[in-house]
């Protein structure tokens, strides 16, 4: 039995994001924000948010002939479960792994590790 390392694929992911980035987006809106990065079918991305929906990511409701999609759940929930996933599968649950990987392999910018530094700092402070 296969045992996915997310329970996402790519494509769900990015039209989830999509729809997280608009508020509330129809098929179309999604479709079209795709497009500028990538070609995708129309109707691969209306297949993509009813499985999303059928998943529970995704609300709809009917405006006339169109599905207008809203998040059922929050980014940084879905963030947080596919993250832990990932840490656990890949990681052993190690999160100093994780972040020297990323450190490592990722080529962050100055900003994104000050960034980083001052997040560490604000849990240090927190604690």
């Amino acid at each position: 039995m296969r045992n996915p390392l997310t329970p996402l694929g790519g494509t769900e992911m990015e039209v989830l994001r999509e729809v997280w980035a608009l508020g509330e987006a129809t098929a179309r809106q999604v479709h079209d924000r795709i497009l500028t990065r990538r070609r995708v079918a129309y109707t691969t991305v209306m297949t993509v948010l009813k499985n999303l929906a059928d998943k529970g990511y995704l609300r709809f409701e009917a405006e006339g002939t169109a599905y207008v999609y809203t998040a059922a759940r929050p980014a940084e929930e879905v963030q947080a479960t596919v993250l832990s996933g990932i840490l656990d599968k890949v990681f052993g649950g190690s999160a100093s792994s994780l972040v020297q990987a990323l450190a490592r392999h990722e080529a962050l910018s100055p900003t994104e590790r000050d960034e980083i530094r001052q997040l560490i700092d604000s849990l240090d402070d927190d604690a």
